[in-house]
């Protein structure tokens, strides 16, 4: 874990150790090894009857012990390796004195066996037992954790691995699966508890004054401008390094695990992204990565050189490592507070140099879903918001156009700009105006004279323009979502985000994978046009902590969003944060809208930008009662979490 010195730690270790010596104690974790390197594989049960046992443990982490929940005595649990078209039977064994449960991540199965308690499943009682038993639809990489409380925070999670029934089209000579996570030494209550009372509590990477004298980060009038409206741009994540330490298949940077090749071997990572609250950045210096699978679904194969990987996603990857060396693979945290890290290596023992951390991003107006930049293309003389630059994927061929759109209809390339004063006119506009609790100011029509476009949208992003009329909390760009304190920001002029490659990748000079590089291996299953469409806005207020969906907690008890079996229906989410969210659906998996028609990449979990949106088409064939979240496992347990109900179509009124 990556630890913030002052002067007087390190006095002290210079008088205990010298002062060469108490340098090397607290070089970064991440730059120092354990042990020869470890090459254990992972413990994997198998067959048609298989036992887990959830039960607290220690688990030793870069040489330091750390509490932790895990199933049958590892961290991460157990490989559960099954095969296309078994019948499998889990016997769940709770060993906690609390109640826990067993979600079966991205598994197509029936909802009673889907694991999350309160929706269609009591639970699994403190020293008891449950039988899940259901058969398996599907194959591909997939992984397994608790819907109880904040319990999968301290590891009780696992893989799962579904090889096919007939031949894989992924061809490989060796294949590892990559665990990523984090884990901290406090307990998950302290770091809510920390997060409500602070957001920011977390964050040790903000703005300076020596950063404004040395040039670094924001201009000064940047900074002043943030600071009128209370936004923080180091805001990126909000439990990090100071928190976390970061691990691959439960082992810290220094213990340094071990996955084995052979020089020409083709490899196959199973990368599996099992942490609380951290996005990943992957990458393998000295080796292309090869994807060849997203969320268990195979894809025509992208080659990349990193991947950014949220909460609860999988990739798989194939590599082709020729010399006889070793090559680290990097996990490091979106806000760069830290890293997982592991080895690829001919032989255990051996390591390679690993990388620094570089600069930690900083938030923009496209993260405030006010991207100017996209207006490049635009006549702004006759107020013309219409004609965007560049493609809209979700009008590429789209079949359903002027479909009833609940809410307000945001299709990227004909949206108006939120906010705005009507004609897209921006003049007399007052920073001073904006407050960041209760952002609803208004503007005056006028002219867009004097706008500086070039300077906006950019990484530093403000200069000459003025924010007071470009309403930050205007309700009626988005209708349906619920006035009150949790709902901060509404985002002005979200646009679609999926051919970014993530925050702080935009400028890394290699190429990064984005979510439009995705097309599916075979046609999709169903092709039909959507009858209706769905927006559905990620609302927050990021200096209470406070997570929701259209302003409304779980907790709220709303009715759930109801769809009727069989129906093809467009969901649109809208980030009105500035932070990304991975967003799950359970029972089903959707199509991401991204231009590639019949080959649209299918996933269970996606992340939306910060101000972003992302369109997904999806089949609502699973009859019952489905969880609707946030990955990040805090924001969930804060409200960001609902219920979807698919009915019977003998149910329709």
């Amino acid at each position: 874990m990556s630890r913030i010195l002052d002067r007087r730690q390190m006095l002290r270790g210079a008088a205990l150790a010298g002062g060469g010596l108490a340098l090397s104690a607290y070089m970064p974790a991440w730059a120092q090894t354990n042990s020869a390197g470890m090459a254990t594989p992972l413990p994997t049960v198998t067959g048609n009857d298989i036992t887990l046992r959830i039960a607290r443990q220690t688990m030793m982490i870069d040489g330091r012990a750390s509490k932790a929940i895990g199933i049958n005595g590892t961290v991460p649990a157990p490989l559960i390796r099954l095969r296309e078209g078994q019948t499998v039977r889990l016997n769940v064994i709770n060993d906690l004195d609390e109640d826990s449960s067993i979600h079966w991540h991205g598994l197509l199965v029936p909802p009673q066996y889907d694991g999350v308690p309160g929706i269609s499943f009591p639970g699994i009682k403190a020293r008891s037992s449950f039988l899940y038993e259901f058969p398996i639809r599907q194959n591909g990489t997939y992984w397994y954790h608790s819907h109880s409380g904040l319990q999968e925070q301290l590891g009780h999670y696992g893989p799962i691995v579904i090889d096919p029934v007939s031949a894989d089209p992924v061809q490989s000579d060796r294949e590892h699966v990559i665990v990523l996570s984090d884990h901290s030494q406090l307990s998950p209550a302290t770091i809510f508890r920390d997060m409500k009372v602070d957001p920011g509590h977390f964050n040790y990477q903000r703005q300076t004054l020596a950063g404004v004298l040395s040039g670094k980060d924001q201009p000064l009038k940047d900074r002043v401008d943030w600071g009128k409206m209370r936004m923080d741009p180091t805001d990126i994540s909000d439990a990090t390094g100071p928190a976390y330490t970061y691990l691959v298949n439960g082992h810290g940077p220094r213990d340094n695990w071990t996955a084995l090749f052979t020089p020409g071997q083709r490899v196959r990572l199973r990368v599996i992204n099992a942490s609380a609250m951290t996005t990943f950045n992957v990458r393998i210096p000295g080796l292309k990565l090869s994807i060849v699978q997203a969320d268990g679904q195979n894809v025509m194969p992208v080659e990349v050189d990193e991947f950014q990987i949220g909460v609860a996603e999988t990739y798989d990857a194939i590599v082709t490592p020729t010399d006889n060396r070793a090559y680290t693979l990097v996990g490091e945290a979106i806000d760069r507070s830290g890293l997982a890290r592991a080895t690829l290596a001919p032989r255990p023992g051996m390591a390679a140099e690993v990388p620094a951390l570089r600069p930690r991003p900083l938030a923009t107006m496209k993260d405030m879903g006010m991207d100017m930049s996209s207006m490049g293309g635009m006549d702004m003389s006759g107020g013309d918001m219409g004609k965007m630059r560049g493609p809209d994927p979700t009008n590429e061929k789209n079949p359903s156009a002027g479909l009833t759109t609940p809410g307000a209809g945001m299709a990227a390339g004909a949206m108006a700009m939120g906010g705005m004063p009507q004609g897209g006119t921006m003049s007399g506009m007052d920073h001073s105006a904006m407050n960041h609790g209760a952002m609803a100011t208004s503007g005056s029509a006028g002219g867009m004279a004097g706008m500086d476009h070039s300077s906006v949208g950019g990484q530093q992003g403000m200069a000459g323009m003025d924010m007071g009329s470009m309403k930050m909390r205007d309700f009626s760009k988005a209708p349906q979502v619920k006035k009150g304190p949790g709902v901060q920001t509404i985002s002005p002029m979200p646009m679609d985000r999926t051919g970014d490659p993530g925050q702080g990748l935009e400028n890394v000079g290699h190429k990064v994978l984005v979510y439009r590089d995705l097309m599916a291996l075979e046609r999709n299953p169903d092709v039909r046009a959507p009858s209706r469409s769905l927006d559905i806005h990620l609302t927050g207020n990021m200096e209470r902590f406070m997570w929701s969906f259209d302003g409304v907690k779980m907790s709220d008890m709303m009715e759930p969003i109801p769809f009727l079996e069989g129906e093809r229906v467009r969901i649109n989410l809208i980030n009105d944060s500035m932070m990304g969210h991975p967003i799950h659906i359970h029972g089903h998996f959707f199509e991401l809208v991204t231009g590639h028609g019949d080959h649209a990449p299918r996933k269970h979990t996606v992340i939306v930008q910060p101000g972003g949106k992302v369109t997904w088409d999806f089949t609502a064939d699973a009859v019952g009662d489905w969880a609707f979240h946030c990955h990040l496992l805090y924001h969930m347990h804060a409200g960001m979490m609902r219920t979807v109900s698919v009915r019977p179509r003998g149910d329709a009124a």
